[in-house]
């Protein structure tokens, strides 16, 4: 599965993803000597460090629109290298990214229970890059920098029209761990106030204190597709993965329903969470 729940398992980044960014590199490497350019040469001809360039033949960095229109031009690729862009696009996020956010645009309704972190879809850019820094085994800069553009593109869905119902619901104790520190924290909560203003979107808070508890079972979420079938996404450490057997969804659905009968109304959460911005 995916989100920003439980994530250790988001991502070996050996997918489909990475093997399309190194051929592109290996391509371009081969136009450049080719045209009978050195890395540094080419660098300078396209504004690019020498550095710059040997990663991205290397497959260790994904190379802009800009990098390859211009790579096309100095090499006289003659269109070949810049059709590398639309592969390039598609391969810049995992494909479980990619497959999560699909199932995003095609839902009409989302609903969200997170228990460890705030979920993926109300992070922060600095937020989401804390997360990725606490991974372990640890990620490289280059590989946090593209997960976290990735987190960042699922975002949309708070601007698609129709609009679909976005719910969520954030244990208290997400709310007061300081992950990034202090301001990191700060900014988030603002941000989440933010977007409990959307008329489309609503979380609430469970509290720490609340005696009743359907959701002891872990994070998980409910997606409603636009062809009338719901799914659900279960999160648990290295394990998690999608849930289309009618019986289960039924369960988590019934569990999510339940969780968000015993967790603060919208109103009383967003309260909630002013006050914990200004104690924090």
């Amino acid at each position: 599965m995916i989100d920003g729940t439980e994530e250790d398992q988001e991502f070996g980044l050996e997918d489909d993803s990475g093997a399309v960014i190194a051929a592109v590199g290996r391509q371009i490497k081969l136009w450049r000597e080719a045209a009978g350019l050195r890395a540094a040469e080419l660098g300078s001809l396209i504004g690019y460090s020498e550095n710059m360039v040997f990663k991205v033949e290397g497959g260790r960095r994904i190379p802009q629109p800009d990098f390859l229109d211009r790579t096309d031009t100095a090499v006289g690729a003659a269109g070949k290298v810049a059709a590398m862009k639309k592969d390039v696009e598609e391969a810049r996020y995992p494909r479980k990214v990619r497959d999560l956010a699909k199932l995003e645009a095609e839902a009409v309704e989302i609903g969200s229970y997170a228990n460890g972190v705030i979920d993926g879809l109300l992070q922060t850019e600095e937020y989401a890059r804390a997360l990725y820094r606490e991974r372990r085994p640890s990620y490289a800069e280059d590989d946090i920098e593209r997960l976290v553009a990735a987190r960042m593109a699922r975002q949309v869905v708070f601007d698609r029209r129709p609009a679909p119902l976005l719910t969520f619901v954030q244990e208290e104790a997400t709310l007061r761990r300081r992950t990034g520190g202090r301001m990191v924290l700060r900014r988030q909560l603002e941000r989440l106030l933010e977007l409990s203003q959307l008329r489309h979107v609503e979380i609430q808070v469970m509290p720490m204190e609340a005696e009743e508890h359907a959701g002891l079972g872990g994070s998980h979420r409910i997606l409603k597709l636009n062809d009338g079938k719901t799914v659900g996404l279960n999160e648990v450490q290295l394990i998690s993965g999608l849930i289309s057997d009618p019986r289960q969804v039924q369960i988590l659905e019934m569990r999510y329903n339940l969780i968000r009968s015993q967790a603060l109304t919208p109103r009383l959460s967003r309260e909630f969470i002013e006050k914990l911005l200004g104690e924090t």
